[in-house]
């Protein structure tokens, strides 16, 4: 929590944090558009490039160099695609933030 000066400042923190997770959670909430969308959404569900890259590579999808890797995910993640929503990306890149700050906390 930030620190605040009274409870009206409180309140309002509080009111825009409501609004910032309502707006997560529908992005969420939302059918993938696209292969790179569903990649997006797989990691931040297992917050693991490992685990995604296996995901995509069930799926048969294969990057410019062949089999899909880790780093192709974490290529995807840092630089995303014309066919990701924005708000989805930044999610993803959150999650990346939260695992070199806090382990596997999520």
């Amino acid at each position: 929590m930030k620190p605040y000066t009274n409870i009206a400042e409180l309140i309002e923190q509080l009111q825009a944090d409501i609004q910032e997770l309502t707006n997560t959670v529908s992005v969420l909430k939302r059918e993938p558009a696209s292969v790179n969308e569903e990649i997006i959404l797989k990691y931040i569900d297992t917050a693991s490039t490992g685990k995604t890259k296996d995901f995509v590579r069930a799926l048969g999808v294969q990057s410019e160099r062949g089999l899909f890797s880790s780093g192709d995910v974490s290529k995807l993640i840092r630089n995303g695609a014309d066919d990701i929503a924005p708000e989805l990306l930044a999610i993803a890149q959150k999650v990346v933030q939260m695992k070199k700050h806090g382990g596997s906390k999520r």
